[in-house]
């Protein structure tokens, strides 16, 4: 059940607040998705090597929670002035979340996902007479329908941590290989050449936080180093979506969504200074929102952007000019936000130095949520 609370995420009190933000200077918000009939959720960004621009998404849903979730990908050639219609590159037969990315020094393209059949607990609720807020009397004949694709033993393999890999720019891809960890952005290309994955096990007994690396170009993962816990935390169960970004002079950054009673839903950081064998104590840094994307800039000022799902709802940024150590005040990239079902943005650079930051939203008077992407630059 706990978990089950988690993939949900959106059941989160609109508490008003005021702090000190500035404004980002936009120059476009728009919404890019190409299929209103489906929902999307939880998106990455990433800039190839061609300065190509990739969004991957978790597509083709009925909503939040549902079995139908296939990993996508979209293509902009132009600084995302436009999109390319989404491709399906997996489609398990349960509920594929969440979608990272990443180019490798190989110019290799991995995608990263998490399979799940928590959907089950709302598929039993209704057929128990009891209420749902994902499935419907309507659609609930073809949640049986897709859950009866696999037998009960069948099924009981599915849910698992796992990328696919492209070295033909996207054409073709591998069969999902499994990683050990999963966050929602993906792993990370170190100076010396290594992925190094920080992120969470998602379907064992321990769900231990930590790091695993490839040397391999993505086909193998190993488990490297654990991330320790503060005292009087449960990792298990109030840590979760980690993201990393290796900083100036090689010390690795990574936050943690924070759902402890200590500084809850605040976006915690902890740091390695050995290629992330080792990693301190993890520390909050004020910032309250989640999950966190890390970005190292060309000027080598690091950069996060994450969900602001209280007053003003939307989706805020911060820097960091002392390779972590501090971080700016806010900086507000959207906030005509209606409901906690928003988030997750991920951001690139572009060739100007402006910034672009995609984003999933659950509009007002929509049933779906879509992408949302911001043309912005950072203030004076």
């Amino acid at each position: 059940m706990k978990h089950t609370l988690m993939l949900l995420g959106i059941a989160l009190a609109l508490t008003q607040t005021t702090f000190a933000a500035d404004q980002a200077s936009v120059i476009e918000t728009k919404t890019i998705s190409q299929q209103p009939q489906y929902y999307q959720g939880w998106p990455t960004l990433m800039r190839k090597q061609d300065d190509t621009l990739i969004v991957v998404v978790s597509g083709g849903r009925h909503g939040h929670v549902c079995p139908f979730g296939r990993v996508e990908m979209m293509t902009s050639r132009d600084e995302g002035k436009t999109w390319t219609f989404p491709r399906t590159i997996l489609d398990t037969d349960v509920d594929d979340r969440d979608a990272g990315a990443l180019e490798t020094p190989k110019g290799t393209l991995l995608v990263t996902t998490f399979t799940s059949t928590a959907y089950e607990i709302q598929m039993n609720l209704l057929k128990e007479g009891k209420t749902s807020n994902f499935v419907n009397a309507g659609t609930l004949p073809a949640w049986i329908a897709a859950h009866a694709r696999l037998t009960d033993e069948q099924r009981k393999t599915q849910p698992g941590e796992w990328l696919v890999r492209s070295t033909d720019n996207g054409l073709t891809w591998s069969p999902p290989i499994p990683t050990r960890v999963n966050n929602p952005h993906g792993p990370t290309v170190l100076a010396d050449g290594r992925l190094l994955y920080v992120g969470k096990e998602l379907w064992n007994e321990k769900k231990r936080i930590g790091a695993c690396e490839s040397t391999d170009d993505g086909l193998t993962w190993r488990w490297i180093g654990d991330i320790p816990t503060r005292p009087g935390d449960n990792a298990t169960d109030e840590y979760h979506e980690l993201h990393a970004v290796q900083a100036k002079g090689g010390r690795i950054i990574a936050h943690i969504r924070n759902h402890a009673k200590k500084n809850a839903k605040e976006t915690l950081q902890t740091e390695s200074d050995d290629g992330g064998k080792t990693w301190s104590v993890p520390h909050s840094i004020g910032v309250w929102g989640y999950p966190s994307h890390l970005l190292k800039l060309r000027v080598s000022t690091l950069f996060m952007s994450y969900g602001h799902r209280r007053a003003p709802i939307g989706n805020q940024a911060r820097v960091s000019r002392d390779n972590g150590s501090t971080w700016s005040e806010a900086i507000i990239v959207s906030e005509d936000g209606t409901s906690g079902d928003i988030g997750y943005p991920s951001t690139v650079e572009l060739a100007d130095g402006s910034l672009l930051t995609v984003w999933y939203e659950h509009l007002k008077d929509n049933n779906n949520a879509v992408l949302r992407q911001a043309h912005w630059k950072l203030p004076n």
